[in-house]
Parts: C-alpha cells; sequence; structure tokens
C-alpha cells in the first residue's frame, strides 16, 4: 500500500498524533482515475471547512500540490487522505501553534456487486441513531463511532447499506453514503445541519439535477415521508448512485429519475 506522511513515504505515525488521541482531524475519500481525483474541488472545499471550523490550520496550496502529486502515482484507484492537528501533549488542550500532520493512503477501488447499480439495494434499518452537533454537523471529521456502531449491526450480504437517522427520529443518512428521494417529482435530501456528512456526490448531483430543471429541495425528512416517497437512491463519491429497493417490507420501484442521475454521476466517475 503506498502511503506518504508530510509528503513523504512511511508507514509509521506518532503516539502524539491528535487524530489518533481524539480524532482531532479531518478526512477524504477520493475516487482515483487516470492519476486524477474526481469532485477534486468539492473535496478540497468541504476539507477548507472543516478546517475553518475546527479551527486546524490549512497549507491548501501545500495540501493541493501533495494531492495531486499522490494520485499520480496511484493511477487507478482511491485516496484516502487524513489532515490532523498533529502531535500533542496530553489533555484536550490544542498545542500552539498546531504543525497539522497530513497522511495520504491508495487503496483500490472497492469491488461492489453489479446488481447494487442494476436491481437496486436493501437497507438495514439501524437502530444506532446519529447525536446532534451543529459545530460538527456536514464535516468529515474523524469520530466515526457511531458509523462503527451502526455498520456493526448486521453482517449479512442480503444488506447492502444501512438507514441512519437522528435521536429525535429524522431520516439522514445511510452509514457510508447520503440518501436522495423523489417526492411529487421533487429530489428531497435531508437538512444537514445537526448531524450527518455533506458529501460531495450529493452536493454534485443536487447541482446538476437543478441544471436538468429538478427541483430539489433540503429539508428534514419523516421516517413517514421515506416510507411514501416514489423512489429512493443513494449517492456517494466512489460508487455513484444505488437504487435503494427495499427497506424491512417496504419496496420501492427503481424510478426515471434515479436513473438519470445514476447516469450522471457514473458520467463523474468516468471522467
Amino acid at each position: 500500500m503506498l502511503i506518504w506522511v508530510d509528503g513523504r513515504p512511511a508507514e509509521l505515525l506518532s503516539v502524539k498524533d491528535r487524530g489518533l488521541a481524539y480524532g482531532d482531524g479531518l478526512f477524504e475519500t477520493i475516487a482515483v482515475s487516470a492519476g486524477h481525483p474526481i469532485l477534486f474541488e468539492r473535496h478540497m472545499q468541504r476539507l477548507a471547512e472543516g478546517c475553518r471550523r475546527l479551527a486546524i490550520p490549512l497549507d491548501e496550496p501545500g495540501v493541493r500540490q501533495q494531492l495531486l502529486d499522490f494520485c499520480q502515482l496511484v493511477g487507478q484507484g482511491v485516496c484516502k487522505l487524513i489532515l490532523t492537528r498533529g502531535d500533542g501533549q496530553r489533555g484536550y488542550a490544542s498545542p500552539n501553534p498546531s504543525v497539522p500532520r497530513l497522511i495520504l493512503q491508495a487503496a483500490p477501488k472497492p469491488v461492489y456487486p453489479q446488481s447494487n447499480a442494476e436491481q437496486g439495494v436493501r437497507l438495514f434499518p439501524c437502530l444506532t441513531r446519529l447525536a446532534e452537533q451543529p459545530l460538527l454537523a456536514g464535516l468529515k471529521h474523524l469520530n466515526r463511532l457511531e458509523q462503527v456502531l451502526a455498520r456493526d449491526e448486521w453482517q449479512d450480504t442480503e444488506h447492502a447499506e444501512g438507514l441512519m437517522r437522528d435521536v429525535s427520529g429524522r431520516v439522514i443518512e445511510g452509514v457510508y453514503s447520503n440518501l436522495l428521494m423523489v417526492i411529487d417529482g421533487a429530489l428531497v435530501t435531508a437538512e444537514l445541519s445537526r448531524c450527518g456528512v455533506a458529501g460531495v456526490m450529493r452536493a454534485e448531483l443536487l447541482a446538476q439535477a437543478e441544471k436538468h430543471g429538478i427541483v430539489c429541495q433540503v429539508r428534514d425528512i419523516s421516517y413517514d415521508e421515506l416510507l411514501a416517497a416514489d423512489e429512493v437512491m443513494l449517492c456517494n463519491s466512489l460508487y455513484g448512485v444505488w437504487p435503494v429497493r427495499a427497506l424491512l417490507t417496504h419496496d420501492w420501484p427503481v424510478g426515471a429519475l434515479t436513473r438519470k442521475l445514476q447516469a450522471i454521476a457514473q458520467n463523474i466517475l468516468d471522467c
């Protein structure tokens, strides 16, 4: 596995790193095609917003260049970018000044069953709920224990993803995907100011949908609204769009808008 730490090949990390101690950092999972990071600008925008909110110093030109150089070596696959606050001493107080650490890891692109994209997937109803924390909402921060607990709720191959709701019962997202649905002709996705991850593929699909004249709504979604939706789909930056065909005993058809967004997402990933 190809790994860089602060721009150099390495496989070791300081035990003082605050990403390890406190999850004090951010990450991006980036598809790489022909040496190019897909949705590069959206990944960088989310990283910059995360650094702003967490007050982690960001050398944006330096990170951009390292990422581009690294992706050239990767060629085809996945690049995981991790930016931590760097080393610290015991205690929660941030070091002053902070010296962030940039970790880049390469991996092959995951292989999913073709049926996920063609026939759709079944959602597992996760019991784990997402806590509401507006300061962290939308960010791809390193505190992912909620997702770890949720993913451990099912071990079968029947379910490709899990449905995650917040502590108030609102529909938010999948364990590693964003959720989109079609309700009365509009493309609807969850409002993420309390919790959840604002995915880059989600952002791009909403932008593309609006360009195609599709009404888009970002708002709170109840569980009953999800069940009553005309179409349901999942999206992320590695696989694009998967139709959702079932949750427990409820079934949805694979509709025309799902297929349209699926084609748009595939074109993005094929660039």
